[in-house]
This record gives structure tokens, C-alpha cells and sequence, in this order.
């Protein structure tokens, strides 16, 4: 019989039911802005309400005509704010995983009070507010007056993933015991073979992990993006702000849905790849 009372029994009976709620509630949380998107693309009306008074695939079948019509390399168009959102989150992915799985390494067997200087420098991208780093890289850029193009984009963004790259390499360099770059050098191998051949491919679970996050974080960057961009340099995420400044677009509903679907596949991927039951290569 399940027990009722005031303090939570972590042996069953209220225990389970709080917890149930909590989790319910925290799901529902997460979930419900997800819904509600998913939702309102399939409005039919031009002026989308909650709940919608018809339905339609109207907005998808917009979305498809924006990313193929003969305008679509314009500059202010979907299709290059797309292509550009993607070079910058590959060039991204490139530069952070460059950075952090030597770095992680050097971090792993260097000594004990430089591994906690440097894990602190990497978690204050963390700490400070999006909007004071979308400043600070603003002015920096403004006053080396310099046409840096694409690099505008990609440098705050490696700042803004550096640390999600580097906890996922800390963590693949964890499990990987110093015996087995030993047993390596025994057999003749050079310290930086037993890094690239032995301690490299054991990190390839925590690598990938890390690569993954920071495609979906800088290609769904908005903030530090919103002071950094220009009319030459826009991503997905600014363009469809720009869709809704003065009204809704319901095409940007659709196109949220696609983002939504892409990212769930990443982050299942992820769990995979962490879990040991799938690879990238």
C-alpha cells in the first residue's frame, strides 16, 4: 500500500510520487516552448495565434522555396545566412578541437596546479554574461579597423565553445592511463607517435562529443552574434530574428522545426558516440 506523508520515504510511497512530479514538471518545462513551435508551424493563417484556427503545411513548402529559388545567393536570403552559419560552426569545430585535445593532454599529465589555473580561464566564457563578451568583442573589432570577414563570427564563437570542447576532452583523457603511452615509447615509438597513434584514438569518443556540441552551439549562436554581424556577414539565427521584428513570420516557425529536428539527431548521436555505439569514423 503506498504511503502518504508530509517528508518524501526514499523507499517508495511519497518518495516515488515526488519524484515522479518533478520529473513531469521538469519535462514539461523543457518540452512545452518545443511544443508550441512545432504547433504553430502547421498554423494555416498568416497571422499565427495559440492555438491555431486551421492548419496547413503552407510555411514548409515557403521555407523549401526560399532555400531554392533562383534569388537565393542575395544577400539578405535564407540560403546564405544558412551557408554561412555552416562555414562558421565547421570552422569552429576545426579550430576548438586543434585547441583543447593537446591542450587537454598537456593538461592531463602537466602538473596538478596548472591543470586548475587553466580549467579556470576556460569556464569564464561561462561565467560572464553573452551580452557584456558580444560587446567586448565589438569594440575589439571596431578598433583594429580591420575587414576580417567571416572571422568576425568565428572567433567569439571558438571563445563560446572552448570550454564545452575541453570538459569533453578532459574527460576522455581521464580514462587513458600514462602505462599505456609507456608501454608505446617501450616499443620504440617517439612521444609525439604515442600521442597521435595511442592516446588520440582512445580520445576519439570524448573529440567527437566535443565537436558535436560546438556545431550545434555556434550555429544556434545569437547574442554574441547579434553584435558581431554585418550585411555581408549574416547567419541563420540573425536572419530569422530579422523575420520577426516587426511581425511573426510563420516561415520561421517551419524553419525552427527543421533546426529542432537536426539538433535532436546530433544530441542523439552524441549519446551514442559517448556510449560507445557509434562513430563519425
Amino acid at each position: 500500500m503506498m504511503r502518504v506523508g508530509l517528508i518524501p520515504d526514499e523507499k517508495g510511497g511519497t518518495y516515488r510520487l515526488a519524484m515522479l512530479a518533478l520529473s513531469c514538471l521538469g519535462l514539461l518545462i523543457a518540452a512545452l516552448p518545443v511544443v508550441i513551435v512545432v504547433i504553430m508551424s502547421f498554423a494555416g493563417s498568416n497571422r499565427p495565434s495559440f492555438p491555431p484556427s486551421s492548419y496547413s503545411l503552407r510555411w514548409y513548402g515557403d521555407v523549401l522555396h526560399m532555400l531554392t529559388t533562383a534569388d537565393a545567393n542575395g544577400g539578405q536570403s535564407v540560403a546564405r545566412a544558412l551557408q554561412t552559419s555552416l562555414i562558421v560552426a565547421f570552422a569552429v569545430m576545426v579550430i576548438s578541437a586543434a585547441v583543447c585535445v593537446p591542450l587537454s593532454y598537456a593538461m592531463a599529465r602537466g602538473p596538478a596546479r596548472l591543470r586548475q589555473t587553466l580549467e579556470i580561464l576556460f569556464t569564464l566564457p561561462l561565467v560572464f554574461p553573452l551580452v557584456m563578451l558580444g560587446i567586448a568583442f565589438l569594440l575589439m573589432a571596431e578598433g583594429m579597423k580591420l575587414d576580417l570577414g567571416l572571422w568576425r563570427l568565428i572567433i567569439p564563437h571558438v571563445t563560446l565553445v572552448l570550454p564545452f570542447v575541453m570538459r569533453n576532452c578532459q574527460s576522455a583523457m581521464a580514462g587513458i592511463d600514462p602505462e599505456v603511452e609507456e608501454a608505446a615509447r617501450s616499443l620504440g615509438a617517439p612521444p609525439w607517435r604515442g600521442f597521435l597513434d595511442v592516446v588520440v584514438p582512445m580520445m576519439r569518443p570524448g573529440i567527437l562529443a566535443g565537436l558535436i556540441f560546438a556545431l550545434i552551439i555556434s550555429f544556434n549562436e545569437f547574442t554574441i552574434t547579434f553584435f558581431m554581424y554585418t550585411i555581408d556577414v549574416n547567419t541563420l539565427p540573425i536572419w530569422m530574428y530579422s523575420r520577426t521584428v516587426s511581425s511573426l513570420d510563420p516561415s520561421v516557425l517551419a524553419l525552427s522545426v527543421f533546426i529542432i529536428l537536426a539538433d535532436s539527431a546530433l544530441i542523439i548521436l552524441t549519446d551514442k558516440i559517448v556510449a560507445g555505439k557509434a562513430s563519425l569514423f
